[in-house]
């Protein structure tokens, strides 16, 4: 799936988006695990298709600003636990 920057026309100040599109990193995979969450009951929690929480996991798709801040609020976690634009630190290695 297209991330929202390739769908968009232009960047700041109204130019063409130049270069990579920005990486957003993410816990999903995670949070779900620690709460035995699969990927079909967020998904149905939040109104989209399984798949999709499938690309947002794998970084093949940025969520909008609204599915991010109501993926947060499903977990009851600020939404900078869930989403980052710098990697999170592995944990226990």
């Amino acid at each position: 799936m297209p991330t929202e920057e390739k769908r968009g026309g232009t960047g700041r100040r109204g130019r063409a988006a130049a270069g990579p599109a920005e990486v957003i990193y993410n816990r999903i995979a995670m949070l779900r695990a620690e709460r035995d969450v699969s990927r079909r009951q967020l998904a149905e929690a939040l109104g989209v298709h399984y798949q999709t929480v499938g690309y947002l996991e794998r970084g093949e798709y940025s969520p909008s600003l609204h599915l991010a801040l109501r993926i947060a609020r499903y977990f009851e976690v600020p939404v900078e636990v869930v989403f980052s634009t710098e990697p999170f630190p592995r944990i226990g290695g």
